[in-house]
C-alpha cells in the first residue's frame, strides 16, 4: 500500500516534557479523516491489533495516529515492556489528557491539514477521548470499553489508607509479571482536578457526535459502564456480543486478521464516520 507519509516509532513530547514513542499513516488515496488511537491502562500503541486496525482504516482511506502516553512505562527504545517502571509509577489521568493535547499538536506541526479528527480510545483511552471531545480540533469520538467513572478505579476505606502511608502500592501486570507501582500522587491528582476528570459531566456537556461500543462479557470494564456512558451522551450502546474487553484480540496477536468482534467495530466505526462526515 502506498503511503504520503509514514512514520513509525517517531517521538513526541508529551507531558512533563517525557518524549515517547508515535506512528502516524496517511495513505496516498484518502479521504482527508484522521482517526487519533488512545490505548488503556497497561497498554501501548503496538498491543495486540492495533496495528492491524491501523491497517483496516488505511485500506477504506483513513490516515491513523496512535501513539504511547509519555508515562505508561514504555521508553524511546522499548515501548512494550514498561522497562521504565518509575515512569508508570507517576503516571496520572491528568497526564494522559495533557498527552493527547500534545499528540494533537505534533500533528498540527506536521503541517497536513485533515477535513476532520476523531478520537477512539480503548478502555482507559476511552475515558480519555471522552475528557476532550470539547477541543475544538476534535469532529467526533469512538469509545470502545471506556470505562464511565475515574475514582472508582481507585481503592478506599482501608486500602486508601494504606496506601496513603505506603505512599506506593502495587498491581500484577498479567503479561510481563511485573509488579508495577503506583504511587499516592496519583490519587493527589485525582483530588487536584476532580472538575477536569468527571466523565459524567464531559459527557453530558458535549454536543460531538459519539459513537459507543462494550462487548457483553467485558469481564475487565462492566458493560453497565458502557450503558451510563451511553445514557449521559443520549445516543445509543453498540453492544457487541459473545465477546469480552478487548473484543476478541489478545497479546501477543500472532495472525494477519482480526478477530472478528474487532473487525465488525471497525466496520460499523467506519458506517458511522461515513455517514456523520461524507
Amino acid at each position: 500500500m502506498l503511503f504520503r507519509k509514514s512514520i513509525i516509532n517517531g517521538t513526541y513530547i508529551g507531558s512533563k516534557n517525557r518524549k515517547s514513542l508515535i506512528d502516524l499513516s496517511i495513505p496516498q488515496i484518502n479521504n482527508g479523516k484522521l482517526i487519533v488511537f488512545i490505548h488503556g491502562y497497561m497498554g501501548y500503541k503496538d498491543w495486540g491489533c492495533w496495528n492491524l486496525v491501523e491497517r483496516y482504516f488505511n485500506k477504506l482511506g483513513y490516515s491513523f495516529c496512535k501513539f504511547n502516553m509519555s508515562h505508561n512505562g514504555g521508553t524511546e527504545v522499548n515501548g512494550i515492556d514498561f522497562p521504565d517502571t518509575k515512569a508508570f509509577e507517576k503516571n496520572c489521568y491528568s497526564y494522559e489528557i495533557d498527552d493527547l493535547e500534545c499528540v494533537l499538536n505534533w500533528i498540527d506541526q506536521t503541517e497536513i491539514t485533515f477535513k476532520s479528527i476523531h478520537l477512539m480510545g480503548h478502555s482507559r483511552g476511552g475515558a480519555i477521548a471522552l475528557l476532550n471531545a470539547k477541543k475544538d480540533k476534535v469532529d467526533s469520538i469512538i469509545a470502545c470499553a471506556a470505562i464511565c467513572d475515574i475514582e472508582s478505579r481507585f481503592p478506599n476505606g482501608k486500602k486508601l489508607e494504606e496506601w496513603k502511608t505506603n505512599k506506593i502500592r502495587f498491581i500484577k501486570n498479567g503479561r510481563t509479571k511485573q509488579e508495577l507501582g503506583h504511587s499516592y500522587s496519583q490519587y493527589e491528582d485525582f483530588i487536584l482536578n476532580q472538575e477536569k476528570l468527571n466523565i459524567k459531566n464531559a459527557c453530558k456537556k458535549t454536543k460531538k457526535p459519539t459513537l459507543i461500543f462494550h462487548g457483553k462479557e467485558d469481564e475487565s470494564v462492566s458493560i453497565n459502564e458502557g450503558k451510563k456512558i451511553a445514557e449521559w451522551l443520549n445516543t445509543s450502546l453498540n453492544v457487541i456480543k459473545n465477546t469480552q474487553h478487548t473484543f476478541g484480540s489478545s497479546q501477543p496477536w500472532n495472525y494477519d486478521y482480526l478477530p472478528k468482534p474487532l473487525e465488525g467495530l471497525c466496520y460499523k466505526t467506519h458506517l458511522f464516520l461515513q455517514k456523520t462526515f461524507p
